[in-house]
């Protein structure tokens, strides 16, 4: 194991990331909690700020990144290659949810912070990573405009059940789980809607190919 002061700032803050919400939960997303938790494993509290310049929006965003390696290293491809699509993503959200479910105070910190008007930019580049990596886990390869439109569905998928999860307080966040399903639907409704539309569209008739046999007719 590396030693605390022998650690890159990009050690540090990988170290840290995962720590850091138990302390934001009661200090806020503020230097008292990354000094917390940088007492924990022995980091100097002068090389922990260096290694969040940006204060709380990158501790926010190293908490999030912990989430992705998390999820990544939990659902290898092997695992969701049997899976139906909907199931891949209806598992990859609770798991962050549930990843989150002990530090839901942190969460709601974090969510007050983004929502600041001088976050927002932040914000939406967070959820769109959130969202990217969930598909990319979940073995989706598109490259043409699907690949913004699932992620676009995703984004709010996530952010929706995300609010829902917060004020959860049913048993094993059955509500969380049921209005997740739903909107899981809802996409799904949406994707085969795309499809069919799709199709119906590759037996339109194509003005190039009228005007072609205008200008070269069959013999």
């Amino acid at each position: 194991m590396i030693e605390p002061n022998d650690m890159t700032l990009d050690e540090i803050r990988l170290a840290l990331a995962p720590l850091l919400p138990a302390h934001a939960a009661f200090d806020g997303w503020r230097s008292e909690a990354l000094a917390m938790a940088a007492a924990e494993i022995g980091v100097p509290v002068g090389r922990a700020r260096l290694a969040f310049p940006g204060g709380a929006m990158d501790m926010i965003d190293a908490w999030f990144e912990s989430i992705d390696l998390a999820m990544a290293a939990t659902f290898p491809p092997d695992r969701v290659a049997g899976m139906k699509i909907r199931d891949r993503i209806r598992e990859l959200v609770l798991f962050r949810l549930e990843l989150t479910h002990p530090h839901r105070e942190a969460l709601r910190r974090a969510a007050a912070i983004l929502a600041l008007p001088q976050n927002l930019p932040a914000a939406s580049r967070l959820a769109w990573r959130a969202a990217d990596r969930m598909w990319r886990v979940a073995g989706d390869k598109a490259t043409d405009f699907n690949y913004y439109t699932k992620r676009a569905l995703l984004t709010g998928v996530y952010a929706s059940t995300s609010l829902v999860f917060l004020d959860d307080q049913s048993e094993d966040l059955a509500d969380t789980r049921a209005f997740l399903g739903r909107r899981i639907e809802d996409v799904m409704r949406i994707e085969k809607v795309k499809a069919s539309w799709s199709g119906g569209r590759e037996r339109m008739p194509s003005l190039s190919r009228f005007l072609g046999r205008l200008r070269y007719p069959a013999v």
